[in-house]
């Protein structure tokens, strides 16, 4: 068994589009359209082991964060070039505490959703 994606309701579907393309390094594998209802928007890395879907319902809907959500996490083997884009774009991020033993930060994506970037060299 493994896990196939994560979906995830979107306020703006080319805004969060941006946010996992141009910033996270995904791509896009396929938009797909559900009559007049929704915009889905499939994302992953160059492994495609997992997907992340972006839903987007056409109606106006206000959604309100989950809270049986917990955050998406995705790995870099550097976060510094990462947190350095994140200080050009004056973001919110949250790194680790130093007696952690893992690297991390946390930062949000246009919706508020919670993302864990852990750095692991490969």
């Amino acid at each position: 068994m493994r896990i196939a994606h994560t979906m995830i309701r979107v306020k703006d579907l080319e805004e969060s589009v941006r946010f996992y393309t141009e910033f996270l390094g995904l791509q896009e594998l396929r938009r797909r359209r559900i009559g007049e209802d929704a915009t889905l928007v499939f994302l992953s890395d160059e492994t495609q082991s997992h997907q992340i879907e972006l839903t987007y319902n056409h109606e106006e809907t206000d959604y309100k964060l989950g809270n049986q959500f917990g955050h998406l996490a995705f790995t870099t083997p550097d976060l510094e070039p990462l947190i350095a884009n994140l200080s050009l774009r004056d973001c919110w991020y949250r790194r680790s505490r130093p007696e952690s033993n893992s690297k991390y930060i946390f930062i949000k994506d246009p919706n508020g959703y919670d993302i864990e970037i852990i750095e692991r060299s490969s």
